[in-house]
Order: C-alpha cells, then sequence, then structure tokens
C-alpha cells in the first residue's frame, strides 16, 4: 500500500488548505436556545473537534421560517451571528477549518419549535408522515405546510444569501448548503414532495432550478470557493423514497452546480445506519461528474475511507457520530487508539452531558 494517500497530510480545496483530509460531518445537536441563538458550550464543542481538516456545522436555520427542530440554532439576527464568533474563533485557534451548514427545514417542522408569525412552507401542501419532538407539547404529528408562493420562493432564495453573508460575518471560512435529508432544498428536487406544475415542478429541469439558483446567489455573494452543498441520493430521510429519475436529477444538478463555481459536493450516505445503499457505480459517475473536491459522508471509518480515497471514489473522508464521540478523533486515528462510543440518549438533550464530556484519550 505504498501508493496509499495519506489522509493525515493537508489537502488544498479550492482557495483554502485543511490540514488533513478528515471531515466532522454535521450531526444535530439541540443546543441552541430557544430563539436559535447559539449557547456557551457550543464553542467548547466544535473547539474540540478543530483537528479535523474540516468541520460542517449541525444544521443552522437561515431564516425563522427555516426552523424546524427544538433548540436548532439560526443565522437571521444580529445576535446569533454574534454568539457564533466564538465558535469560529475556537475552531480556528486550533488552525482548523469551519463551514456553516445552511439548513431549511421547509416541511419538516412544527409551531411549537417556531417563533409566533412564522409559517411552515414547502413546495407543495404534502404533509410528512409521523409525529416530530417539540419541547412544549411533547411528539406531534406534523402539519399540512403551506405551498410556497413565487413570493415565498424568492424569500427563501434571499433568506439563504442574507444567511450565508452572515456566516462570513461571524467568522466561518464558508457555508455547506444543506440539500439532503428531506430538508427545503431536497423537497424541490424530489417529485413525492415537489407537485408543482408551475416553473418550479415537474420536469427534472424544472425541480432542480430553485436548488441551483440558491446556490449560484450564494456562491455570487460570498465566493464560489466558500460554498458546498450537501446531497442524499437515494436517501429516506423526511419522507423522501427513491424515483425513477433520480439519477438524472443529480447528474444534471452536479453540471449546473459545477457551473456555479462550488467549491465542494458532499453526498450523504447512511447505509451504515440502515439507509438504502447508494449504489457504487452512482457514486463513482457523480465523482467523475464533479470538477472539484467531491467527498462522502456516513458510512466510512479509517479502513473503507482510505480505500475510498485511494481508488479516488472521494477526496474526503466525513465520519459522524465517532467525531461527536471522540473529541481527539484524528490523534486516535493517527494512533490507533481505542475509540469512546457515542451515548445516543444524550444526542438531543440540552447541557454539556454526552456533549463536551468525552474523555480524551490519554497522552
Amino acid at each position: 500500500m505504498s501508493n496509499a494517500i495519506n489522509l493525515f497530510e493537508p489537502y488544498p480545496m479550492g482557495t483554502m488548505v485543511l490540514a488533513n483530509r478528515f471531515v466532522m460531518n454535521p450531526m444535530t445537536r439541540c443546543r441552541a436556545d430557544a430563539t436559535g441563538t447559539p449557547q456557551d458550550p457550543m464553542a467548547e464543542y466544535y473547539g474540540q473537534r478543530a483537528t479535523a481538516g474540516l468541520i460542517v456545522t449541525e444544521g443552522i436555520a437561515p431564516s425563522a421560517n427555516g426552523k424546524g427542530y427544538a433548540r436548532m440554532p439560526g443565522l437571521w439576527s444580529d445576535a446569533q451571528v454574534q454568539a457564533w464568533k466564538p465558535v469560529a474563533e475556537a475552531v480556528h485557534a486550533k488552525g482548523g477549518k469551519v463551514f456553516a451548514q445552511l439548513m431549511h427545514a421547509g416541511r419538516v417542522s412544527h409551531p411549537a419549535n417556531m417563533a409566533a408569525g412564522t409559517t411552515i412552507v414547502a413546495p407543495s401542501a404534502v404533509a410528512l408522515g409521523g409525529q416530530m419532538y417539540t419541547d412544549a407539547m411533547g411528539m406531534q404529528d406534523y402539519p399540512v405546510p403551506q405551498e410556497m408562493t413565487e413570493a415565498d420562493i424568492a424569500q427563501a432564495k434571499a433568506e439563504f444569501v442574507q444567511a450565508a453573508k452572515n456566516a462570513i460575518a461571524a467568522g466561518f471560512d464558508g457555508v455547506e448548503l444543506h440539500g439532503a435529508n428531506g430538508y427545503l432544498l431536497e423537497q424541490f428536487l424530489s417529485p413525492t414532495t415537489n407537485q408543482r406544475t408551475d416553473a418550479w415542478g415537474g420536469s427534472v429541469d424544472n425541480r432542480i432550478k430553485f436548488v441551483v439558483d440558491v446556490a449560484r446567489e450564494t456562491a455570487a455573494a460570498i465566493g464560489g470557493d466558500k460554498v458546498g452543498i450537501r446531497l442524499s441520493p437515494y436517501g429516506t430521510n423526511s419522507g423522501m423514497v427513491a424515483y425513477p429519475e433520480v439519477e438524472e436529477t443529480y447528474f444534471k444538478l452536479l453540471a449546473q452546480l459545477a457551473d456555479a463555481g462550488l467549491v465542494y459536493v458532499h453526498i450523504a450516505d447512511h447505509s451504515a445506519m440502515g439507509a438504502p445503499v447508494v449504489p457504487t457505480p452512482f457514486k463513482q459517475a457523480l465523482r467523475k461528474a464533479w470538477p472539484r473536491t467531491f467527498f462522502i459522508g456516513g458510512s466510512l471509518d479509517l479502513a473503507s475511507g482510505q480505500q475510498a480515497v485511494n481508488e479516488g471514489l472521494t477526496d474526503l473522508v466525513g465520519i459522524g457520530r465517532a467525531f461527536l464521540a471522540n473529541p481527539d478523533l484524528v490523534q486516535r486515528l493517527q494512533k490507533g487508539l481505542a475509540l469512546n462510543a457515542p451515548d445516543m440518549g444524550t444526542f438531543f438533550t440540552p447541557g454539556a452531558k454526552g456533549y463536551t464530556d468525552y474523555a480524551l484519550a490519554a497522552a
């Protein structure tokens, strides 16, 4: 394996250099306050994990309408911008890079998790089956979202752009557009959730238009070298299902995202956690179709990540729960040390327990 690429060496991504090829995947942690403002432990949490080459934060709502989960953070107010600054500073103090993941939940929300005067919007008035947790009322059925008007669509695009500008003002190195896992951007891509008959729905070209517009306008605002996107073809999160033209959709989408100048594409593959397998030939074809940094997150460890990089399937190795439970994951992997197990019971609970209190390996 003498020709193996060293995952622990720096990697140039666009105009920046990552310290290594390991990415801390975005993971929902629900530690903001009820207004979506980050709280003190969040800077410690991200700072502890800043030896990752790149950290992608948990999903951050670009607007009050986009806030889905209880205690989900936002990036639409000045107070939120100010509260994110210590997070970016904590990562940079250790030489890390951090992108803010901008996640508009769309229909994956409930009024009890949102501020007064907000509206749950989606491409079409199709409710998600099942229930969502709320702090105020426990588990609640998902409501029917309001079908977006032309004005709503224009507003949502503007909210992504403003949130991206806010992220840069807060000190983030860039943003990741969350186009995966059944949230608003993917809701436009899928014919299951996008049943429109106007210019935003119907054909593949129409269904990708909203995502392309958001990407182009965000890249124009802050620079394409500061914008990535996460996608989850074949994913089933939040009511998504596969559809006949899924591969055509993503090939067409990638071509336009490449033209928009985005610095990376991040494919979510959660097959190791029971999600449908993303076919390897499809991932290989996406890799070939993308001219810049391409990486996969969700089902990789050190061995499978090394193999995927060696084979040219991915440039970076995205890891989630192992980073959650091991602040010093990069060092543990480099030295072959045992890993802490994640405590699933504290993934989404408030406070430091199961958040900033995981042990470091003995020196």
